[in-house]
């Protein structure tokens, strides 16, 4: 394998890092191929996630969305070998979407990896079993693949230092109370985590909420209903996903809501429980031993994440 390319249609920062581990892994299976990465929204990996130093090279094919719109079938071929010289020896369809599966087919490559329709277009049939993507893939190469999870001491020196300057002593409980997209309602109400907050600062531990510092209004609220309450992003001339990792890896444990900062936080391995209501957490939640998670719709049969409540997250911290 000397050149590999990975395809993803996820649009938020959250899609690109729930890929870190898969990523990691990967290139350190295949040591010497270079990976090229072909997103259908921006490439967040050379933006607003380049401290976390995961290196792909972009394959920009100037279709904006691509995948998500047909014509793209009549431009994808030709502008993929202009840009790259030649065919892939792997590609790597990251989502099950028929129509983006068939567009990214047309990029001239040796071996197709895709789970859409139960694996009909990849270039080996195998059975799916599995919604874990390292069984797929092991069964797919028929060897072994390490699974390499992100480290947070391989974060830049200075963001390290910034975090445990901004957090420098212990029992803090991290909280991250806001969604991305405004398309479907997944926020826990601010009474909610408010009133937890305040529980939680009986038991002596120290609430420290992760809200951008453009939402002021939100965050007066905030201090207003929880006065002893750390928002440490606002201490700090950092302004980076990284650091909101690095500062996760000083908590003693997480609430969360569905959203990027939940990503962000996993990577650090940090002990979460995280709140589901209209979306998935079977596809969403982290992967690893250390969340905890409350769903409405296995709970309570609904959509409606404020059915879940405060003593139910207070039982699990």
């Amino acid at each position: 394998m000397k050149k590999i390319l990975i395809y993803n249609s996820g649009g938020g920062i959250g899609d690109s890092i729930q890929l870190f581990p898969l990523l990691l892994s990967l290139k350190n299976h295949f040591k010497k191929a270079n990976f090229y990465y072909l997103g259908a929204h921006q490439n967040h990996f050379e933006g607003k996630l380049k401290e976390y130093n995961i290196k792909l090279e972009t394959l920009d094919l100037d279709l904006r969305y691509f995948g998500f719109r047909w014509w793209h079938l009549l431009f994808a071929k030709k502008r993929a070998l202009k840009k790259n010289n030649g065919k892939f020896d792997l590609i790597i369809d990251l989502q099950t979407k028929l129509r983006n599966t068939i567009i990214l087919k047309k990029i001239p490559h040796s071996a197709f990896y895709s789970k859409t329709l139960n694996g009909y277009f990849a270039s080996k049939k195998i059975t799916f079993n599995s919604q874990d993507i390292f069984e797929n893939l092991n069964l797919f190469f028929e060897e072994d693949i390490e699974k390499i999870d992100f480290k947070v001491n391989k974060l830049p020196k200075e963001i390290i230092k910034e975090a445990k300057r901004l957090l420098p002593s212990s029992n803090y409980v991290g909280f991250s109370i806001t969604q991305g997209h405004e398309y479907r309602k997944k926020s826990w109400s601010l009474y909610k985590f408010t009133a937890l907050a305040n529980k939680i600062l009986s038991k002596k531990k120290v609430p420290v909420f992760f809200i951008e510092k453009n939402k002021l209004d939100l965050i007066d609220k905030v201090k207003n209903q929880v006065p002893s309450a750390l928002f440490p992003e606002l201490k700090s001339n950092l302004s980076c996903p990284a650091l909101v990792t690095a500062l996760s890896a000083r908590l003693e444990t997480a609430v969360s809501i569905d959203n990027g900062i939940m990503h962000m936080m996993s990577l650090s391995n940090v002990p979460m429980i995280v709140l589901f209501g209209p979306t998935s957490s079977e596809k969403f939640a982290p992967k690893n031993k250390y969340t905890k998670i409350l769903d409405s719709k296995k709970l309570y049969n609904s959509k409606d994440i404020n059915r879940i409540r405060v003593d139910e997250v207070l039982s699990l911290l």
